[in-house]
């Protein structure tokens, strides 16, 4: 899908059917090739040790990162 003048212009079959209603998100997010890899390649680690075991609960997470912040143990 590209923009030609201000209006979108799609040309690609598709399996919806009419009167489907479809999201438009537009990727622009300003990371550079080696960006993205890298973070694909940081993502692609952080599944690997959340499926390991390795990971931790986001509300434990927030409440450590709390604790440091106001100075408190954060066991």
């Amino acid at each position: 899908m590209q923009v030609k003048n201000g209006r979108l212009v799609i040309d690609e079959p598709t399996d919806l059917p009419d009167g489907a209603e479809v999201d438009v998100v537009v990727l622009n997010d300003d990371l550079s090739p080696e960006e993205r890899t890298a973070l694909h390649a940081s993502l692609d680690r952080a599944l690997a040790d959340s499926e390991a075991g390795r990971g931790m609960d986001a509300a434990e997470y927030l409440r450590q990162c709390r604790a440091r912040r106001e100075g408190r143990p954060a066991r």
